[in-house]
């Protein structure tokens, strides 16, 4: 059987969704057929903000994705930050380039998952996807939520811990706040969750 091909494309700041992102390859991973590749989407912040904003380097260990990428992968997980409720400006850049493909519906039918990092519970923890969701809908692809089957962790109430039906997420604080044991653990099964949707659905 040909191995499904899942890109995990994210945008990270400050390095909280890639933490994430990376917990969801080694989820995606974790299923037999499956293969998750990482990249991220190019920077359009000038270099004397990211200075101003102390962001770190970009991980040199990922590729930046162009859009005509996408039509060689069986499915996605797509990754930011949340910026007043709504994905951050350059994932929306993103996909704003993809108009070509959209064209063609080259991404009709193929599965697609959600994860992100907030500031706060206010921060847009659940409007962050469904703000999201409109760019799968417009180019046809088939949204995978997480439900509630990611069990007793969804009802975690001891600790404080980002993520909702609508995928797996993150509470960032000022920036200082990592992605915890809980969240990491939601990352990786909707790694595992949204391969095992993809590998189905490619059969």
């Amino acid at each position: 059987m040909a191995t499904t091909k899942i890109y995990v494309v994210y945008y990270s700041l400050h390095g909280h969704v890639e933490t994430m992102a990376r917990e969801v390859q080694r989820g995606v991973n974790a299923v037999e057929g499956v293969e998750a590749t990482l990249w991220q989407v190019p920077e359009t912040l000038p270099s004397i903000i990211l200075q101003k904003v102390k962001a770190p380097p970009k991980a040199d260990d990922v590729p930046e994705i162009r859009p005509e990428q996408l039509v060689e992968a069986d499915g996605f997980l797509f990754g930011f930050p949340s910026r007043f409720g709504v994905m951050a400006a350059q994932f929306k850049a993103f996909f704003d380039a993809t108009h070509e493909i959209w064209e063609k519906q080259a991404l009709a039918g193929k599965p697609a998952g959600i994860f992100w990092s907030t500031g706060f519970h206010g921060g847009g923890q659940e409007l962050t996807a469904l703000t999201a969701v409109t760019q799968l809908a417009h180019h046809g692809m088939i949204f995978v939520p997480l439900g509630y089957t990611f069990g007793s962790g969804m009802f975690e109430m001891s600790e404080v811990k980002g993520g909702s039906s609508y995928g797996s997420g993150t509470f960032a604080a000022d920036g200082s706040r990592q992605p915890t044991d809980i969240e990491l653990q939601q990352a990786f099964y909707q790694g595992k969750y949204v391969a095992q949707f993809a590998k189905k659905l490619k059969s």
